[in-house]
């Protein structure tokens, strides 16, 4: 199905990527710090669950700061009509 818009968007609508990174700053400390307790402890298993959560962070945190760095985008006004559905062709 392709989305459609509706014309009801919000024209100030944002992502909350800030949000996101700080969370994402948040899960980074405690994969990092787990990381390091299991292995200190002798737990491999556990530290290398820990080890591949950082890295899963580190991508994201990485893309949240790209789209940051991106800026906004273009958000058409009110002024511009929704977009019409699709057309179903049949043979």
């Amino acid at each position: 199905m392709i989305p459609m818009r509706t014309g009801s968007e919000p024209t100030t609508a944002r992502s909350a990527l800030r949000l996101r990174f700080w969370l994402s700053v948040w899960g980074l400390i405690w994969a990092v710090a787990g990381t390091a307790g299991f292995a200190l402890a002798g737990r491999p298993g556990w530290a290398a669950a820990c080890g591949a959560l950082w890295l899963i962070i580190t991508v994201d945190m990485a893309m949240i700061l790209r789209h940051i760095r991106q800026g906004p985008h273009y958000q058409p006004g009110r002024d511009v009509p929704p977009y019409p559905p699709p057309e179903h062709r049949h043979p």
